[in-house]
């Protein structure tokens, strides 16, 4: 009997992707057969970069991957995207103990939702332990230089969004 593929979700707003969420990836890419990123349409927090422009990022910055990474977005419950995709596991980064009060809220909701999706959670590497996000944006933002802490091309990128 030859055993199902293995597949792991890996939400996130990703605006922009840090070089910690390509970390978790890249990690989450070795223990699954395949990752489908979902990126989150949250509206809320004011995206300074489109969803095709996060996935892009992405996917120049891992391009080796081919078919085994996955892009989506989806709106409503992380766990019925998770079913409708077969996926049992939602891959989460931890950066901090903040970052687990808040993981483990949502992983237990989650369990109680679909009792068949686990969480998995990878502990950020030591050298981007700090970096989120929005950390990135408002350092570059006001001329910071964020080279080392994402990729080449979202120095770029923001480096000619904050020029406008």
């Amino acid at each position: 009997m030859t055993k199902p593929p293995s597949i792991a979700v890996y939400p996130g707003t990703f605006d922009p992707i840090t070089n910690g969420h390509l970390d978790i990836l890249e990690r989450a890419l070795r223990l699954f057969d395949s990752v489908i990123v979902t990126v989150a349409l949250n509206q809320r927090k004011q995206p300074l970069f489109t969803v095709d422009e996060r996935i892009q990022f992405i996917r120049d910055a891992l391009p080796s991957y081919g078919t085994r990474l996955e892009f989506a977005t989806f709106d409503g419950l992380l766990v019925d995207f998770c079913r409708s995709r077969g996926a049992s596991v939602i891959v989460r980064g931890l950066r901090a103990l903040a970052d687990f009060e808040y993981e483990f809220q949502f992983s237990h909701m989650n369990r109680r939702l679909a009792p068949g999706v686990d969480s998995v959670f990878l502990m950020t590497d030591e050298r981007n332990h700090y970096v989120s996000s929005s950390l990135v944006k408002e350092v570059a933002s006001l001329g910071g230089d964020v080279t080392g802490l994402v990729p080449a091309a979202v120095v770029h990128a923001l480096a000619e969004k904050y020029r406008k």
